[in-house]
C-alpha cells in the first residue's frame, strides 16, 4: 500500500541544501547544524543535508565534510546529500553518504547552465554513479529539474520530460524519481497530468517525488494535486527558504509549514510536530541573507496550532 493510500505522505526537507546554497554569503557552519538539529527534533525524517560539489560553484556547500561527520550515522532521519556528477558521489560515498541526490535538467539550456554539461553528458555521470554505487541505483534519487518550465526556453514539452526520464531509469531503474518545478511556474492540472503521464511509463513499485517552488504562489496547491496522483514523497524547506541560484526568477521553496499544515488539515499524517517546525522555521527565516516565505509562519501562534 502506498503512502498515498494509507493517508500519510513524507514531507522532506531540503532547507539545509536548496535552501542554504541560496544564500551568498557563507553561515556559520555552527548554526547550520543547529538548524538540522532542530529539524531533526521537530520530527523530519528525510532530509537533504547538502552537496558534495565544488565551492567555486556554490560557496556555501564548502563547509559539506564537516557537516556530514557530524551527522554519520545518525538514526532517525534518512539523510541524502545531492551529487551533480560522479566525483561529488565518491566524496559522498567515502564520507559514508550512500543515500544521493542526482539532479539532471530537462532543458538543455539549464543542465547547461546548472552544470555546464549536456543532457546527454549528465545521463553519463548517472551511469557511473550507479556504476560505482551498484544496486541499480538503489538508494539513489534522480531529480528531474525543470520538468515543467526552464527559466530560458519557457513551457518544457512533456515528451521531452518523458524522454529523459526513459533514459535515467534505464540507467537507475532502481531509483527513486523526483519532477521538479524548478521555477515554480507549474500549476495543480499540469502537474497532476505529467506525474500520470509519467508514472504510467514506470512500473508501479517505483517511487515518486515532487519538488516544486512557490514562485507563483501555486506551491500547495501542486503538492496535494501531485499527492492524488500517487506522489509519496513532497519536498519542502522550512520557512520557504530557498530559489535556484541558476534559475533567474525562481523564488523560495514551498514551505515545509505550509506543506504541514494543508496535509494534516486534510487528515493526511507527515510525523512532523508543527509547534517544534515552526520554530525551526523562525530560526531559519532570522538567517542573514535569506529569502524565505511562508504563509503559516506569519499566522499567530494560537491560531496555528
Amino acid at each position: 500500500m502506498s503512502e498515498a493510500q494509507s493517508g500519510t505522505v513524507t514531507l522532506l526537507e531540503v532547507a539545509p541544501r536548496d535552501g542554504f546554497q541560496s544564500i551568498s554569503d557563507p553561515l556559520p557552519t555552527g548554526e547550520k547544524i543547529l538548524i538540522i538539529e532542530d529539524l531533526v527534533a521537530a520530527g523530519v525524517t528525510r532530509m537533504e543535508l547538502g552537496s558534495f560539489v565544488s565551492p567555486k560553484a556554490i560557496p556555501q556547500m564548502g563547509d559539506m565534510r564537516e557537516i556530514a561527520a557530524h551527522f554519520k550515522g545518525r538514526s532517525g532521519c534518512r539523510m541524502s546529500v545531492l551529487v551533480p556528477n560522479a566525483k561529488g558521489a565518491s566524496l559522498a560515498l567515502e564520507a559514508g553518504y550512500p543515500d544521493l541526490v542526482f539532479v539532471v535538467s530537462v532543458s538543455a539550456a539549464h543542465n547547461m547552465n546548472n552544470v555546464r554539461q549536456t543532457v546527454a553528458q549528465s545521463l553519463d555521470q548517472l551511469r557511473a554513479i550507479v556504476f560505482e554505487a551498484g544496486e541499480e541505483g538503489a538508494g539513489l534519487r534522480v531529480d528531474l529539474a525543470t520538468s515543467f518550465d526552464c527559466p530560458f526556453d519557457g513551457t518544457v514539452p512533456l515528451d521531452d520530460v518523458r524522454r529523459v526520464f526513459a533514459e535515467a531509469f534505464s540507467i537507475a531503474p532502481g531509483a527513486e524519481f523526483a519532477l521538479c518545478d524548478t521555477t515554480g511556474r507549474a500549476d495543480p492540472i499540469t502537474v497532476a497530468k505529467r506525474f500520470q503521464t509519467v508514472m504510467a511509463e514506470a512500473p508501479d513499485d517505483t517511487v515518486w517525488a515532487f519538488h516544486g517552488h512557490d514562485t507563483f504562489g501555486m506551491g500547495v496547491a501542486n503538492a496535494l494535486y501531485a499527492y492524488n496522483a500517487g506522489v509519496t514523497i513532497i519536498e519542502g524547506a522550512a520557512a520557504g527558504l530557498g530559489g535556484c541560484p541558476f534559475a533567474p526568477g525562481a523564488t523560495g521553496n514551498t514551505a515545509t509549514e505550509d506543506l504541514h499544515f494543508a496535509f494534516e488539515q486534510g487528515g493526511i499524517a507527515t510525523g512532523i510536530d508543527r509547534e517544534k517546525l515552526l520554530k525551526a522555521a523562525d530560526r531559519i527565516a532570522g538567517l542573514p541573507g535569506g529569502k524565505t516565505a511562508s504563509h503559516l509562519r506569519i499566522v499567530p501562534r494560537e491560531r496555528a496550532a
